[in-house]
């Protein structure tokens, strides 16, 4: 059995194969001496989802391939369906979104972000997990998940894809009518490389 110890934050040369070193993330070697990083898995800062039409995540790194985004008791004072949209350094893009959302008593959808719960009841609390996920090179991410009412376990499903115009670095979570206003709960993310 072979034992890993971390005895300095530098790297050295190239490491022998199968080692890891660390130097603020984790490498690996193949058997070419090739060096990858092997990103982990990062939690962002959680956000109260109590006051504001929407909620910006920003500052995520390059690297991202795949974002969870998690609701936690999250609801808005109206009954516009609720959006996850992506941006770039050019801001957040309202354009160009394909699929929808739905559960047991009908569906709907939007080209301005991702629809995630397209008939919520107003002041009703939903809990759920979205993951967006790069799907090649040219920026494009597909979304699934699910949320459900909290008080009666109602599940709305969604799903849809989006090429951004650039390398992903924000997410918002808004309104279709931009003016609802989050009243409870928390949000935040996970995400990895």
């Amino acid at each position: 059995m072979s034992i890993l110890v971390l005895t300095s934050d530098t790297l050295i040369g190239t490491p022998a194969t199968g080692n890891i070193e660390y130097n603020g993330q984790f490498f690996g070697t193949d058997s070419n001496a090739s060096r990858a990083q092997l990103q982990r898995i990062t939690q962002g800062t959680a956000v109260a989802s109590t006051s504001g039409t929407s909620i910006d995540f920003t500052g995520l790194p390059a690297w991202v391939k795949r974002v969870t985004v998690m609701y936690n008791n999250v609801s808005t004072n109206g009954t516009s369906p609720w959006l996850i949209q992506l941006g770039d350094s050019g801001g957040i893009e309202n354009t160009g979104y394909l699929g929808g959302s739905g559960d047991r008593g009908g569906e709907g959808a939007s080209t301005a972000g991702f629809e995630i719960v397209y008939s919520p009841a107003s002041a009703s609390a939903y809990s759920g997990i979205a993951t967006i996920a790069l799907v090649d090179t040219s920026n494009s991410w597909v979304i699934s998940g699910v949320v459900a009412i909290n008080a009666s376990g109602q599940p709305k499903f969604f799903a849809g894809s989006k090429q951004t115009s650039a390398t992903l670095d924000r997410i918002r979570l808004t309104t279709v009518n931009g003016t609802d206003t989050f009243d409870a709960g928390s949000v935040n993310l996970l995400w990895e490389g």
